[in-house]
């Protein structure tokens, strides 16, 4: 499974496999329009071969902006295009902040660890790092979902 989040600037990839946390990458250039996240999301594809693409469900709770959400829509036709199952999923907030999140899935993918964000003050932009817990927030979307009966 390869998860997208698209942040201010940049695109957090996770990549999964059988739940266990393989690969993470953060990119800003294909960030920069749709065709260059087109093109990057087209090598993960092409390296990874993962069965199911995750990116964040655009309806009217989402906050992202015009631009997020042509480079989030791109990532899904690419996976679309590749005739692999292409899951859109709300981005649900469980915990109080990114902060906390970051922690909490930290201890679920230790591997993460080092890239846990420190709280930062109001005028100070929001960590990168914050980029690929929340791309694994929307892949545990999928992977924790239970079953309907």
């Amino acid at each position: 499974m390869l998860a997208a989040a698209v942040g201010t600037g940049r695109i957090g990839y996770v990549f999964l496999v059988d739940g266990q946390l393989v690969y993470w990458k953060m990119s800003r250039k294909a960030n920069r329009s749709p065709e260059a996240a087109r093109s990057h999301t087209d090598r993960l594809i092409a390296s990874f071969e993962p069965d199911i693409v995750v990116t964040e469900e655009l309806d009217n709770r989402s906050r992202k902006g015009e631009h997020a959400r042509s480079i989030i829509a791109a990532i899904a036709a690419t996976a679309e295009g590749a005739e692999l199952l292409d899951v859109s999923v709300p981005r649900i907030q469980n915990y109080a902040n990114k902060y906390v999140e970051a922690q909490a899935l930290s201890e679920r993918f230790p591997e993460l660890a080092a890239q846990v964000p420190r709280k930062r003050h109001l005028w100070q932009s929001e960590p990168f790092s914050t980029i690929y817990f929340e791309a694994l927030s929307l892949a545990l979307a999928v992977i924790d979902k239970p079953e309907k009966g």
